[in-house]
């Protein structure tokens, strides 16, 4: 996918989209394609798509938000949110610069426990002048903030990946997982004790009907 392409998605979307924040939308091609030559944190064969597969995907929990949960994005879209949000297993930056990028007004903190991989997603940031990120080689069960909203990209089975973070985030965990959802979110329902109703699935094709995202969801857990 191109960027002309991907301008036309991200504007029907969210034609908010300033010509700055679409400059620097533009600006991640020629950085991830530079940056991955030298350490790879996107796979050689998929660095043609980025742009469908990485930078898409990513924004696609801001889709889920505007479509269904339309006040928390008006929140989000302030100009001054006061939300943060914890990006857990960043590797290269996914899904949070994309997000920050997005979500000027939100506090993003990118953490990886892989060192080259956060200094692939700090020196994007950098070059991006993005100031709402701050990036941390660290595990994400050691931090000690707390955080509005956590997302991730499929980094561990939903069972795996909850303890990591359910100290961590006050409103939600947005996570972007493909697989047997039904079966995982039984099993993290069972094996935690949430409530009945604190776990939802929203299908990313209903934005990005590409076949590529079949299978692939976003799943918003709630205290």
């Amino acid at each position: 996918m191109e960027f002309v392409a991907f301008k036309d998605l991200a504007l029907g979307m969210f034609p908010e989209l300033t010509d700055r924040q679409l400059s620097r939308f533009e600006a991640l091609e020629a950085l991830y394609a530079d940056w991955n030559a030298k350490i790879n944190v996107i796979s050689r064969k998929d660095i043609g798509g980025l742009y469908p597969h990485h930078v898409l995907h990513s924004l696609a929990v801001a889709a889920y938000l505007k479509t269904e949960r339309p006040d928390e994005w008006a929140e989000l879209t302030g100009a001054a949110t006061g939300i943060s949000i914890l990006d857990v297993g960043t590797g290269g930056g996914f899904p949070g610069i994309p997000l920050a990028i997005l979500l000027p007004g939100v506090t993003f903190t990118l953490c990886d426990s892989v060192g080259k991989k956060t200094l692939v997603a700090s020196e994007v940031a950098k070059a991006l002048c993005l100031e709402n990120v701050q990036v941390v080689n660290a595990r994400a069960e050691s931090l000690p903030q707390t955080y509005s909203y956590v997302v991730s990209r499929a980094v561990a089975s939903l069972d795996a990946f909850y303890p990591w973070v359910r100290g961590k985030f006050s409103r939600a965990i947005l996570y972007l997982r493909g697989g047997d959802i039904a079966e995982e979110t039984a099993l993290l329902m069972g094996r935690f004790r949430l409530r009945a109703g604190s776990v939802g699935t929203w299908p990313v094709s209903r934005w990005l009907p590409d076949p590529y995202f079949d299978g692939k969801f976003l799943v918003d857990i709630r205290k």
